[in-house]
């Protein structure tokens, strides 16, 4: 079963002195992308969280939000300045300051309120706790985060699964209904080409008629979409395989969908009559529905 590459989870726990909430959700991209967001203070555990979510997933936009707090009646010492970042969100302030002076623009003065609210400057932890058993325990607890994440985009792939079967049925019919409209022209056009054939031989003077006929032959072929109708076909059957396959499919789907156009565009361009060439226009508006759905596909 396909996966999609949309999904949410969120998870709230607690354990050593603090409460915490997970927030994870995902789009869908061309590679995986992890966006994180997770306190800094706790050794090691962003790496620990970027290394378990590249293990479960395979491609989407993917972010997370981790935020830890101490629990009621254990907040002494909850918040330090960390003078590093101070210094730094220091430096870089006196920089802008400077350059928008030289600029002629003025500025307003920063507060010490706009200083406490840049992301770093302030610890919500005890420096001098050890932060090793409460990153386990949160790492403990991404686990099932994961799996509750995994089986909504596991969800959204069923989903996703029942409303591309419906598209490449609906290109399945088109196909047949193009090979029969092709047919019936097919019959129609060899008539017309032998009365042209006969209608310029009787009004002209020194035709080749073996040369005349293998131009009418020439257009008939370039007038034959037959390869095109068997390659939508087995384009077709490849992408019910693919429905059915479990992994990362979604970049054989998008070449697919690619090769679906390709042969739906020299259909239209060799049609040569109003009906197939509604039938190729159909199949190009379902094709690029599709395609829409696809992209969402892992």
């Amino acid at each position: 079963m396909i996966v999609s590459m949309t999904g949410f989870a969120a998870r709230k726990g607690h354990g050593h002195g603090y409460s915490w909430l997970w927030d994870i959700r995902s789009v869908n991209g061309k590679g995986l992308d992890l966006r994180l967001r997770v306190p800094d203070w706790i050794d090691g555990l962003e790496p620990a969280i970027r290394a378990d979510l590249g293990r479960a997933l395979q491609r989407g936009n993917v972010s997370l939000t981790l935020k830890v707090s101490k629990e009621s009646g254990d907040s002494e010492g909850s918040l330090r300045v960390n003078h590093t970042v101070l210094a730094q969100m220091l430096t870089a302030i006196a920089e802008i300051e400077q350059a928008a002076l030289n600029a002629g623009v003025t500025l307003s003065q920063a507060s010490h309120a706009d200083v406490l609210v840049m992301r770093g400057v302030l610890d919500q932890s005890n420096t001098d706790d050890d932060t090793m058993p409460l990153r386990a325990e949160l790492l403990a607890d991404l686990t099932p985060l994961i799996a509750d994440f995994q089986a909504m985009r596991t969800a959204e792939g069923a989903a996703l699964a029942h409303v591309i079967q419906a598209q490449i049925t609906l290109i399945a019919n088109l196909t047949a209904n193009a090979a029969a409209e092709f047919a019936a022209r097919s019959a129609t056009s060899n008539t017309t080409l032998r009365d042209a054939l006969a209608r310029v031989l009787a009004n002209a003077e020194g035709v080749d008629a073996t040369r005349l006929a293998q131009e009418l032959a020439l257009i008939a072929v370039k007038t034959d979409v037959t390869e095109e109708l068997d390659r939508l076909a087995a384009h077709v059957t490849a992408a019910h395989t693919l429905l059915t396959n479990t992994g990362q499919v979604g970049r054989k789907f998008d070449f697919l969908i690619q090769e679906f156009m390709r042969e739906a565009n020299t259909l239209c361009s060799k049609a040569q009559s109003l009906a197939l060439t509604r039938i190729g226009l159909d199949l190009k508006t379902v094709i690029d529905q599709m395609r829409e759905q696809v992209q969402n596909v892992e």
